[in-house]
């Protein structure tokens, strides 16, 4: 399949007289020109709101890049004999404003701020790779061999920042950001179970409908019971354990009569024991 760069030079002629082409190629620099100073303006604060030094080291230096293409840039006006001017770009516009968003949304001092915040600039990055590979298939097409070397420079530090990028969000950014948030469930848990053992502890204990672990009921401790021996037939949810602990249930366990009888003929002369005068 043909390159984009071959089907317009197949289109056109490859022929610079051609002023559309050439004001094709004016109008997209305008527009990456406004887009550097605009990113310009952004990474500083991206930078500053960041948690981690990686992060924000990471902003800084694709600041400094980012000054050199402006230069670059600039470079190119002057090869073509114009002005170097902007022409406002809403695409460029927006992405900042998802960067501000996240700023602002999250909260400082944590890992999901900078998960938030490598996502706004890959996406930054994202568009200013399409810009610069398009700008660099049009400078090679008119044959504008240095603008397209310079051009090339910078689409590649945009490659090398998203892949940077991409490597500390996959190395740890995301993961302690997960384990983050998990902590803050677990928290939420923690605070749902230490309510609802507040509320056994203030309780009656006494009760004689306890439910167990699957939602039922059965019959326990009668008359005004303690903590202990509620909160064990109260929670115990396997039918035979359940017959063996509790007198009322009708389990193979001796009831506390039969114990009660038994102890006494062991030890009760009057009663038929073994012990006596």
């Amino acid at each position: 399949m043909a390159s984009f760069t071959d089907q317009l030079a197949k289109f056109f002629g490859a022929n610079e007289t051609d002023t559309s082409l050439r004001e094709l190629f004016i109008s997209e620099l305008k527009g990456i020109y406004y887009a550097e100073k605009q990113i310009t303006d952004a990474l500083p604060d991206m930078a500053e709101a960041a948690t981690t030094d990686v992060v924000r080291d990471a902003f800084r230096q694709h600041l400094a890049e980012t000054e050199n293409q402006i230069r670059r840039i600039e470079q190119i006006f002057q090869q073509l004999g114009i002005e170097a001017d902007e022409k406002t770009c809403n695409a460029i516009d927006g992405l900042v404003d998802d960067g501000e968003v996240v700023i602002s949304d999250t909260d400082a001092g944590t890992l999901t701020r900078d998960a938030g915040l490598i996502i706004a600039g890959q996406k930054v990055e994202h568009h200013e790779i399409a810009a610069y590979g398009s700008l660099h298939s049009l400078a090679r097409l008119l044959g504008y061999h240095e603008a397209a070397r310079l051009i090339e420079q910078s689409l590649d530090e945009e490659k090398n920042t998203d892949k940077k990028l991409t490597e500390i969000a996959e190395s740890f950014i995301n993961e302690r950001a997960k384990l983050e948030s998990d902590t803050d469930d677990d928290t939420d848990r923690d605070g749902m179970r230490n309510q609802v053992r507040d509320t056994v502890k203030e309780g009656d204990y006494g009760q004689t409908n306890w439910p167990n672990q699957s939602g039922s009921s059965y019959s326990g401790v009668t008359g005004t019971g303690t903590e202990e021996n509620a909160g064990a037939t109260a929670w115990r949810s396997d039918e035979s354990n359940r017959a063996d602990l509790d007198w009322t249930t009708g389990g193979n366990k001796r009831t506390e009569s039969d114990y009660n009888t038994s102890r006494r003929s062991d030890n009760d002369p009057t009663l038929g024991g073994t012990s006596g005068v």
